[in-house]
């Protein structure tokens, strides 16, 4: 039960890297809207006023007109974050499209056929996992973070902090005394900002959104609080850094409290279990501590290409469970389908929902059921089944 300190970092949705995880999603979304069975692996990379977007995809609908409808979407989305600067523009910047069939190899492997069951769009093993920490059962330390940005987020939007640019970082080293977080040690915020905006200003008004985020009873001062520590936060976005799509992984799930299979999500569509499986052992993971079986839960799985059942599955508890990891673990692989397609109808992954999941992580997040499934994993409606069986 010793004290110790845990550091996290998020950033913003005009973060180079995320603008990346954005245009893969969008070209994802595009696809599953026209076809919901469409395959999609979609990797872009973004630098001063340029958009390179490569892969491959399969789309059994009308292809009149798709890449140009796939550049105009690219733009909306561009200009949704906000970039309308000289070293990115989104009417101004040139977008190069290397988008191409997908293999017929993958593809025999990972359809369903009359012989076999569909099978998983690729080998590798997947981490989902949940602690008691927070209210949406996420550590502390990506949790905090990532409401830091977001608050600055729907400002610099609604018009209140225009003086705010869409590139921003941040940083949160939280106290653990034991396994509960008590307050916040250091506090790292870098925000893009116009060009004469004065940094003590600035400070005061980050201040203000932690204040705002963070839990009242936990204790830091302004000392703990770092903002652009260069000084000047100007040049920004592509036009300070190249940025590429799956860069963020830890940022996507868990901050580094948890184990990560070193997959990216975007960009992919539900048949690569790299996404599909990484939501499921989530919602399994959350849905075991919303349950109270345990505190803290990680679960791994595993598959190979054109196999339809995981390889291995495990749950760990860490010693929190009120029962035996291993019943826990033999209660979900009887009452739930592990397999590829299993997952996409249980989560409902078949829909245009991932340019949400693009920024301010994958998890975490509250299911809203009008953007036509999104963030089903994060639903905790296992928790009867599980409270019953165990």
């Amino acid at each position: 039960m010793r004290s110790y300190l845990f550091t996290s970092e998020s950033v913003s949705e005009g973060h180079p890297d995320k603008i990346s995880d954005l245009i893969s999603d969008t070209v994802v979304d595009l696809m599953i809207g026209k076809d919901p069975y469409s395959r999609v692996a979609c990797e872009t990379l973004v630098t001063t006023n340029k958009v390179v977007i490569a892969g491959e995809y399969r789309l059994d609908s009308d292809r009149t007109n798709l890449f140009k409808e796939i550049e105009e979407k690219i733009r909306l989305s561009i200009k949704k974050i906000g970039y309308e600067q000289s070293g990115f523009h989104w009417e101004k910047l040139k977008i190069e499209n290397y988008l191409h069939n997908q293999s017929s190899d993958i593809a025999i492997g990972v359809d369903q056929s009359e012989n076999k069951e569909e099978g998983a769009g690729d080998q590798g093993l997947m981490f989902g996992y949940a602690v008691d920490e927070t209210e949406s059962y996420m550590p502390a330390p990506i949790y905090y973070s990532h409401l830091i940005l977001k608050e600055m987020s729907d400002m610099r939007h609604s018009g209140k902090a225009d003086f705010l640019g869409p590139d921003s970082k941040s940083q949160l080293t939280i106290e653990y005394e034991g396994n509960k977080p008590i307050g916040a040690k250091k506090i790292v915020v870098s925000t893009q900002h116009e060009e004469d905006y004065n940094q003590k200003d600035l400070k005061e008004f980050i201040i203000g959104i932690i204040k705002k985020v963070l839990p009242k009873e936990w204790s830091y001062n302004s000392d703990d609080i770092l903002v652009n520590p260069t000084g000047r936060f100007v040049i920004g976005g592509p036009d300070g850094d190249t940025g590429l799509t799956g860069r963020k992984i830890i940022v996507d799930t868990y901050g580094g409290s948890a184990q990560h299979g070193g997959g990216a999500f975007s960009g992919k569509d539900p048949t690569k279990v790299d996404r599909s499986a990484a939501y499921m052992t989530r919602y399994l993971a959350k849905n075991v501590v919303a349950s109270k079986l345990a505190s803290k839960c990680s679960i791994q799985i595993a598959y190979a290409i054109g196999v339809s059942k995981p390889l291995s599955f495990y749950v760990n508890t860490f010693g929190t469970g009120i029962v035996d990891d291993q019943f826990i673990e033999d209660c979900i692989k009887k009452n739930v389908d592990l397999s590829p397609s299993g997952i996409r109808k249980m989560l409902k992954l078949n829909n245009p929902i991932y340019v949400p999941t693009s920024s301010y992580g994958h998890f975490g997040r509250t299911p809203n059921e009008l953007l036509k499934g999104s963030f089903t994993w994060e639903k905790t409606d296992l928790v009867e089944m599980l409270k019953k069986e165990l």
